[in-house]
């Protein structure tokens, strides 16, 4: 049996102290130590190397491990309500620290991972993509709804966490708990869409709201816990009238509030529907907001199937920028793949089975130099807009590669034409 002498059992008990008394400062220093730990054990422990394991701390601990304790911390408070007034403070005020980490993290995490932001926004089910590229998950002209539904839920929740019980007449409480609901649910929907045990990058988007369903379950839970704790309450305010009496009764017992609360929801979800509707928003765009999609689990669309794009190639990525400036003029065929092809990438193919066949040396010395440096920066360009920057920054290479062909080739255009045909498509010389 594991023993533990009395010195190791005062250092443990100490530092559970320190974590009873600064649980806010302790969740954030274990994050930080774990992603230091981690950091340690990746670089094998050589000190030469001490500033990675900072920097580990800092990302993995900060933005990883603090997540996944943050949610932790909501679950177990969800199963264990506190009794003393002090920790139920701090269990407020780590669900605040979810609730604005939360929002700034998926923020980020849309911003960095794959542009995210950009094709969630603007990448409609219709729009061809490019490689691995997914569209939008929630189709443009719902996202107002589905924006006024969180908002909604979220004005539930502060009018339930910062108003005391005692000031707020049932009905109110009731209504809050009908508004989060609403929340709650696209919560719901949210991570049914998004999930995937194949793609865990944009998985990791449904832990904000798997949190905030947590939040929502655990306020109510705790809302009916201290209602029913607080004195008696007048049941029969309305004597005289049998209806007023019966609703004013059930309102007044809490154990009532989460069905009661669900049958308001869709008197208040319809009064959230007209109002959009002066705004010229449909009824059925709250489900066509999850329908009007493709890639995803509720969707019933089929897009285009994604072009190939080479993604260590300038010239190959420039192609994919905006179809008014980079002008493609039809689709071809690289390693396999198709292709969209414009005439600056022709022209620079073009360019290169010219230096290929004429200075093979020269070329192969060329083609090292490009390698090392344009594949790097290749890999920077994420958007169309980039892709029509770089586009235009390669407009004078590409006169200039025009101008060798006319001058080294008899038949430059044929060439130009030749290039990224498949091969059953192209004439043997």
């Amino acid at each position: 049996m594991f023993y533990l002498n009395e010195k190791t059992k005062k250092y443990i008990q100490k530092g559970i102290d320190i974590i009873k008394k600064w649980p806010i400062a302790s969740s954030i220093g274990i994050s930080l130590g774990i992603g230091f730990a981690m950091g340690i054990l990746a670089f094998s422990f050589d000190l030469d190397y001490l500033l990675e394991p900072i920097f580990s701390a800092l990302i993995i601990g900060g933005l990883v491990i603090y997540p996944c304790i943050l949610t932790l911390i909501n679950l177990a408070s969800l199963f264990k309500q506190p009794k003393d007034t002090l920790w139920k403070r701090k269990i407020k005020q780590f669900e605040f620290i979810t609730i604005i980490l939360g929002l700034l993290y998926s923020m980020m995490c849309l911003a960095v991972v794959n542009d995210l932001f950009d094709i969630m926004l603007n990448s409609e089910w219709s729009e061809q993509l490019y490689n691995s590229e997914l569209h939008q998950p929630v189709w443009t002209n719902g996202v107002p709804v589905s924006i006024m539904l969180c908002v909604i839920g979220g004005l539930g929740y502060l009018i339930l966490s910062c108003i005391k019980l005692e000031k707020m007449p049932p009905l109110i409480i009731v209504l809050a708990i009908a508004a989060m609901y609403l929340g709650m649910f696209e919560c719901i929907v949210w991570c049914i869409q998004i999930f995937s045990l194949v793609s865990l990058e944009y998985s990791i988007l449904c832990l904000f709201p798997f949190n905030c369903i947590i939040i929502g379950i655990k306020t109510i839970r705790y809302k009916i816990t201290e209602w029913n704790a607080m004195e008696e309450h007048n049941d029969n305010a309305y004597k005289t009238n049998s209806i007023l009496g019966y609703f004013h009764k059930n309102l007044m017992h809490a154990a009532y509030w989460p069905i009661i609360a669900f049958i308001l929801m869709w008197p208040l979800l319809g009064i959230v529907l007209c109002f959009l509707m002066l705004f010229g928003q449909k009824p059925d765009y709250l489900i066509k907001a999850w329908t009007e999609t493709a890639d995803w689990r509720l969707s019933q669309k089929t897009a285009p199937p994604n072009l190939h794009m080479d993604e260590h190639y300038l010239c190959t990525v420039a192609a994919g920028g905006h179809n008014r400036i980079v002008k493609p003029i039809r689709m071809g065929e690289r390693h396999g793949h198709r292709v969209v092809v414009n005439r600056q990438l022709c022209i620079a193919n073009a360019f290169e089975q010219i230096l290929e066949e004429r200075t093979p040396r020269f070329h192969k010395c060329v083609r090292h130099i490009y390698d090392t440096y344009g594949f790097p920066i290749a890999k920077l360009i994420r958007t169309k807009t980039a892709a029509d920057i770089v586009y235009l920054l390669m407009k004078p290479l590409e006169w200039f590669f025009l101008i060798v062909l006319y001058l080294c080739d008899t038949k430059p255009e044929n060439r130009i034409a030749m290039q990224y045909l498949p091969k059953r498509c192209k004439v043997i010389k």
